[in-house]
């Protein structure tokens, strides 16, 4: 199969109609509904929560380090596209060899940059102390370690999607960044129990899973030292995950002063808009991640110019990618409304206005970013994969709280 016939091009354009574009993009994000399920998991273990100053916080700059996953997905999407990766576990290329072990590596250095930049915001705003300090590296450390083991369903989801016929720009990303949510949620809610109720066996299983993971990735760093795909991997994501991890360390401040802000101003519907909190940031870091997967794809195939003003011609693929995610909030908003048991018809206008403004809000920041990304990468003769998910996922968080309270303060 050519390059053009597994992208689905023909005559200079992808051939994928609006429709059909529109149903895979909705059908992928169908799966952020089940990130509610987090919220869930969440609320069930509040108590274990409780037990530390910092274990609620760190949770939102947690499950933004799915930008590995989301590095992983878009790199996967294009390579198959190229063909430079073959869709396949064993017997595939020395590329997809060096991706799997950048990706070992950079799960390590992102959990150790979160760890030390989340003490330092946490020792100005979430009251944490010194004694907290080999705490938050255990716990973050252990918990990123054994969420490394969905990468293999994240390239599984990869290989099925491109083998059937669909657009793994399209559908990859939205439907293993929800798992990647639970999983990691699980983990952490796993990993807190060790910690808090089992304070000897539970940390020395969790130090056991720390030093196992960092002896995996120095014995990948000796064998692929010298790859130069592997070198080019980790000093261009390198920057870009370090920049992702001060602003995902900032969410859980950010968060706080959500629950707050949503506590005082929409008492009515303030369990509903928590509810649905982490699943809205999900969908829009996926509508960044498909607008910007796919002019990734289209930018290395030549098929779009390296100029902000090409974006005209990755309309079709906005459009459809943005009509998706309003439907799916609305079904969020809806779902919701029904959970928190909130049937007063004034209550549930504003709600879903509130809901519906934030979408408007937040695609659009998150299109021009995702977008500005790919062409200013690309431009500087940077491969685009290695930026644009990690700083989408990282900065949906800001965004869609941002567009969450604007909308609260605007309807009231």
């Amino acid at each position: 199969m050519n390059v053009k016939e597994a992208t689905g091009i023909s005559n200079g354009s992808f051939s994928t109609s609006f429709s059909g574009m529109f149903k895979q993009t909705t059908l992928a994000y169908l799966f952020d509904i089940a990130g509610l399920v987090a919220g869930f998991l969440i609320a069930y273990q509040l108590d274990v929560f409780k037990l530390s100053h910092w274990a609620l916080a760190l949770f939102p700059a947690l499950i933004s380090t799915r930008i590995i996953n989301g590095l992983l997905s878009g790199r996967l999407s294009t390579a198959l596209h190229l063909g430079t990766i073959n869709p396949r576990f064993f017997g595939n290329t020395k590329t997809f060899r060096n991706l799997v072990y950048a990706i070992i590596v950079l799960t390590l250095v992102t959990s150790l940059a979160v760890s030390a930049i989340s003490l330092f915001f946490g020792y100005l705003l979430w009251g944490i102390t010194v004694a907290d300090f080999s705490a938050i590296f255990l716990v973050m450390i252990s918990t990123l370690a054994i969420g490394l083991l969905f990468s293999a369903v994240t390239i599984k989801v990869a290989f099925l999607s491109f083998t059937r016929g669909l657009d793994p720009d399209i559908v990859v990303y939205p439907v293993i960044s929800t798992g990647v949510i639970i999983f990691v949620t699980l983990c952490y809610v796993g990993v807190l129990n060790l910690f808090f109720y089992l304070p000897f066996l539970g940390r020395l299983l969790l130090l056991a899973i720390c030093l196992a993971q960092a002896a995996l990735a120095v014995y990948v760093l000796l064998i692929a030292k010298k790859e130069f795909e592997f070198q080019r991997t980790l000093r261009e994501s390198l920057l870009m995950l370090l920049l992702a991890a001060v602003i995902v360390t900032l969410t859980g401040t950010i968060f706080r002063g959500f629950a707050r802000t949503a506590e005082e101003h929409a008492v009515s519907v303030y369990p509903a808009l928590i509810t649905i909190y982490i699943a809205l940031i999900n969908n829009i870091s996926n509508v960044g991640s498909v607008v910007g997967s796919t002019a990734n794809t289209k930018l290395a195939l030549g098929l779009l110019k390296p100029t902000f003003s090409s974006i005209t011609d990755h309309a079709k693929n906005i459009t459809s990618a943005w009509l998706a995610s309003f439907l799916i909030f609305i079904v969020l908003a809806g779902i919701s409304l029904g959970i928190n048991q909130v049937y007063s018809p004034p209550n549930i206008a504003g709600f879903i206005a509130i809901v519906a403004l934030a979408n408007i809000l937040a695609v659009i920041g998150i299109v021009i970013v995702s977008y500005g990304i790919a062409i200013i990468t690309f431009r500087r003769g940077l491969n685009p994969e290695n930026f644009v998910i990690p700083i989408v996922i990282s900065i949906a968080t800001l965004i869609t709280s941002a567009a969450l309270l604007a909308a609260l303060f605007a309807i009231g």
